[in-house]
């Protein structure tokens, strides 16, 4: 028989792994015990500074968000999102070096990933229900019980004695698959993506060469990665199989179907490679691809050596979002207030307000108080919501949120945004180290101002 067909039979030749490992520094050692410090310090300015207005003013339920000590003690997280069958979970396989293995995650051409599966550091290969992981308020899911029994069973945890897993957790999702109706899945799978993508410090979105239609599940997908476009990396996955001028084709119409997506001025970053441990195909831009492979790890790196200060960053943004939610409370009690009379009826009255808050400058009187930029208001409807649920008379006006003892709400929560925050940022060594995280994005060494009004 001819040549080539015996070895199309034989074993597919597999690559060097050798970049993996320099990349992702797997062979270093790092001292734990100076991020555990840093932790303890952050855990206790959430709990004595930001989570007393947050409780008080029931910020949960606005923004279903309530940070957990799991969370502020968990490892980066780097989400997968993507069409079905675009090469989601043989990407993790490759980079954990998972394939033939009894772990390896189930790939094939058909829709295989049907769970949200995260992939977690131990000390032996174990699979971990969903129920067990949410019932454990040690790790950083127990939140993810609240999307109900039907979630529970389609959430599975598989735990890797793997270096990089002891740096990092993996999350692989289901694939979008655009003909299917949202209810089939059973469980509100927007929201649960909407958990992970809030927590997520990387977002892969994954894309293949046949799998480039923009349907309405994936635009609802990049309306909920709006604000987090600097976490976000496009990647054109399978790029070996096509000729290099129907590769150019393909990456122009993938820019093209994504631009109306992605409302920011920098496009961003396309990854072009093919992730898996196969050979790339003969005649392919094969150091294009490998240069390409080795960028997205560095990205990766980045984002683990950064860790401590993407979560100092994190706590800080939600510290400025519960300070918003606890001025609009108060302003919306203190209208309230002023327009109740002796024989007013208080429901039609608050009905007015929350209406149409406009009317009463509600929002506008935050903006021009208290340095706020617009672009971090919550919208309007979502108040309306929120004291539908929560009766407004069930709130104290923040200056009646102060102790002796204790100070008051508000000024704490201004002294961790301002103050606190910003010196423990200072404290891991921020000058020391270029390219990380400078003060220009976190804002950190100022009260909140609003970065959009000229000045």
């Amino acid at each position: 028989s001819p040549p080539e067909e015996v070895e199309d039979a034989s074993e597919p030749i597999k690559r060097d792994r050798s970049h993996l490992e320099n990349t992702l520094k797997l062979n270093e050692d790092k001292p734990a015990d100076e991020v555990s410090g840093v932790l303890q310090r952050l855990r206790k300015i959430y709990h004595s500074s930001i989570k007393p207005l947050e409780h008080s003013y029931r910020y949960n339920e606005l923004r279903q968000h309530e940070i957990t000590d799991g969370e502020i003690t968990s490892k980066p997280m780097v989400l997968f999102l993507g069409p079905w069958s675009v090469g989601k979970s043989s990407m993790i396989n490759y980079l954990l070096g998972l394939d033939d293995t009894p772990y390896q995650l189930y790939t094939g051409a058909e829709p295989t990933t049907s769970e949200f599966t995260v992939i977690m550091h131990g000390p032996k290969l174990k699979t971990i229900e969903g129920i067990v992981m949410a019932a454990d308020s040690a790790r950083s899911f127990s939140p993810l019980e609240k999307f109900g029994q039907n979630f529970l069973e389609k959430l599975i945890g598989i735990e890797v004695p793997h270096k990089l897993l002891e740096r990092v957790t993996f999350v692989d999702t289901p694939g979008i698959i655009e003909n299917r109706k949202q209810q089939e899945r059973g469980y509100p799978f927007n929201d649960v993506c909407q958990w992970f993508i809030d927590r997520a410090d990387l977002i892969f979105v994954v894309f293949d060469p046949t799998k480039l239609d923009v349907g309405l599940e994936l635009e609802m997908l990049f309306r909920q990665l709006k604000g987090r476009e600097s976490q976000i990396r496009i990647i054109l996955n399978k790029a070996d199989s096509l000729a290099t001028q129907e590769l150019m084709r393909v990456y122009g119409a993938l820019f093209w179907s994504l631009a109306p997506l992605i409302n920011v001025t920098e496009p961003p970053r396309v990854y072009v490679s093919s992730f898996w441990p196969h050979e790339y195909h003969p005649d392919t831009h094969r150091e294009l691809f490998l240069k390409e492979e080795i960028s997205l790890l560095e990205d990766l790196n980045q984002v683990i050596e950064n860790r401590m200060e993407n979560k100092i960053a994190f706590i800080r943004q939600h510290a400025i979002r519960v300070r918003i939610h606890a001025l609009l409370v108060d302003r919306y009690l203190q209208t309230y207030k002023d327009k109740m009379t002796f024989f007013s009826d208080g429901e039609l009255v608050f009905r007015d307000i929350v209406e149409d808050p406009d009317r009463f400058f509600i929002f506008k009187s935050i903006l021009a108080k208290t340095n706020v930029s617009k672009f971090d208001l919550p919208n309007r409807e979502a108040y309306k919501d929120f004291f539908g649920i929560n009766p407004i008379t069930s709130f104290k006006l923040l200056s009646q949120q102060c102790s002796y003892m204790g100070g008051c709400f508000l000024e704490k929560i201004e002294k961790a945004i301002t103050r606190e925050l910003p010196d423990l940022l200072g404290s891991i060594g921020l000058g020391k180290k270029p390219n990380v995280l400078s003060c220009d994005v976190t804002g950190c060494g100022e009260t909140p101002k609003n970065r959009y009004r000229k000045p």
